[in-house]
């Protein structure tokens, strides 16, 4: 009996011990992302450390725990589990679950499934890889200055080379040579004492018997770009006797800026910033209950409506665009024509079953916006028992060699943002949320998606979308509770298309995209 209960009060104590740490709060520290150049070190210490075979005769040690950091490109997808069984463990303890995307396909269909996407992977890395990711190791203690960064110049246009320089120990004749691949070399000026060769080609040597001379002339270089690209580097070999470095010169368009007027009235003009865009299918009384409390507290904000319904009905106020879609042309596409009609700096996206209060301070939102570089920050939903969510992911894809991928999506955030104690660095949020225009035109949604989606907008837009949450800016949800003889006819009919019984097809498309689109094998998630 004393056995049984000491057993017990070891489990207890085990539980408690673990909830104590899943849901103690974390210490986050706040960090400035506020709109301003990064600073540069004046000195860039270059730290590294491989497997050098120059060194093969020393032994080493690899620490373990700080190796397994370093990417292995062999990315694996596996459930978290308990140490013991814990009935409902999963949902209480947020533990992970793993997802084998090729499972989906028969062995057929994989095969040739794998293959293109093995081609159209090859044409994307061509496309999206630029000279600028070559990887270059400066060599110790090379005489050659040059610069490192910053250098650009716009296609087919001249510019002169910044820094160059040969501090070299005392020789008879110093030279140096030039050799690029997009462009020509030219010389603004010609320097007495110095002979070159090469002038207006892709190679220039320039040689002197006076330093002072050959570095003097090495300010007068040209580099005139030859072979148009919009959007490329060159990489520029720079020698001298026994000695030889790279330097990068991009070659790119300057982007013409996009500005939106702010507007006239106050510190933030909400109607002249801020356009509200949802989309809409079967919903009408919602929808009109979500513009009623919008027109409560912006009443001359602009809204946008993407409607899919069947029967339609036409929704008419000031300030009201309605736009008609093809019927169940779905979700993400209703979110691409909404946005295309956004004509404001920024759009808060609301579902149409949201009811905005006094809480809803867009205000707050564009505040942080226009003082950071976030492209997107999302609120929270109170629903009607009064729980609030933000719906804050962490979004990381692993290495994963030839077979894709890995995915991984946690619930949580990066750290605080200074200057703004609600809000938090995080990479995909809730759908209310308020986005830099055209950041997320650059991103879309994809239309394939018409049932359910939400986070693969942000999955499509990892490394474009900097994603904050605040929860301190807050949209109520309608009730969905319903008792079965108080339901509508709208409820009922909304009901058959939003939660059909086939949900594994929407599924089952979501992970053919995500196999095929964004090239994972696998995924995991809480």
């Amino acid at each position: 009996m004393w056995r049984a209960k000491k057993k017990l009060l070891c489990a207890c104590i085990f539980l408690l011990a673990l909830c104590i740490f899943i849901w103690a709060p974390k210490r986050y520290s706040a960090l400035d992302i506020s709109n301003r150049m990064n600073s540069v070190p004046e000195v860039l210490l270059d730290e590294r450390l491989w497997a050098a075979k120059t060194y093969e005769h020393i032994h080493f040690r690899v620490k373990g725990e700080a190796a397994g950091l370093l990417a292995k490109n062999v990315c694996r997808c596996e459930n978290e589990e308990m140490p013991v069984n814990i009935p409902l463990s999963k949902p209480v303890f947020h533990l992970a679950s793993a997802v084998q995307l090729k499972r989906i396909f028969s062995i057929s269909e994989l095969e040739d499934l794998q293959k293109k996407r093995d081609q159209e992977y090859q044409k994307f890395l061509k496309r999206s890889q630029s000279p600028l990711d070559l990887l270059i190791i400066a060599k110790a203690n090379s005489p050659l200055e040059y610069p490192v960064q910053g250098l650009q110049v716009r296609p087919l246009k001249s510019i002169l080379i910044p820094g160059l320089s040969l501090q070299a120990s005392t020789r008879d004749i110093y030279r140096v040579n030039l050799t690029a691949s997009l462009g020509i070399f030219q010389l603004a000026a010609e320097v007495d004492e110095v002979s070159f060769q090469g002038d207006g080609e892709m190679h220039l040597s320039l040689s002197s018997p006076q330093t002072e001379n050959l570095n003097k002339q090495l300010q007068f270089v040209m580099y005139t770009n030859t072979l148009f690209h919009p959007n490329t580097a060159d990489i520029v070999h720079f020698t001298t006797d026994g000695y030889e470095a790279y330097f990068s010169i991009k070659v790119q368009h300057p982007t013409p800026p996009k500005l939106y007027h702010p507007g006239t009235s106050g510190e933030y003009d909400i109607s002249a910033l801020v356009t509200i865009a949802t989309k809409t299918f079967l919903r009408y009384s919602m929808l009109r209950k979500l513009i009623k409390s919008i027109r409560k507290y912006y009443p001359t904000v602009k809204i946008v409506i993407a409607d899919d319904s069947n029967v339609t009905e036409k929704v008419e106020g000031p300030n009201i665009e309605q736009y008609f879609m093809p019927f169940e042309k779905g979700w993400f596409a209703g979110r691409n024509l909404a946005i295309s009609q956004v004509t404001t700096k920024y759009f808060l996206w609301v579902d149409d079953d949201f009811i905005f209060t006094n809480e809803t301070k867009i205000e707050k939102l564009v505040d942080v916006l226009e003082k950071t570089t976030l492209d997107v920050v999302g609120g929270a939903v109170r629903e009607v028992t009064g729980y609030s969510t933000t719906y804050r992911q962490k979004i990381t894809v692993e290495a994963g060699g030839d077979d894709g991928d890995c995915l991984h999506t946690r619930q949580g955030f990066h750290h605080i943002i200074k200057g703004f104690p609600n809000c938090v660095v995080t990479d995909g949020v809730i759908n209310f949320f308020l986005a830099r225009t055209e950041k997320a035109r650059q991103v879309g949604f994809d239309p394939k998606l018409n049932r359910v989606a939400h986070l693969e907008f942000f999955i499509d837009g990892l490394g474009i979308l900097h994603v904050g949450s605040c929860d301190d800016v807050v949209v109520s949800h309608a009730s969905k509770i319903r008792l079965p003889w108080t339901k509508t006819k709208e409820d009922k009919l909304y009901a058959t298309y939003r939660y059909p019984k086939a949900l594994g097809s929407n599924k089952d498309l979501q992970y053919r995209l995500f196999y095929f689109k964004n090239r994972f094998k696998c995924m995991t998630g809480n």
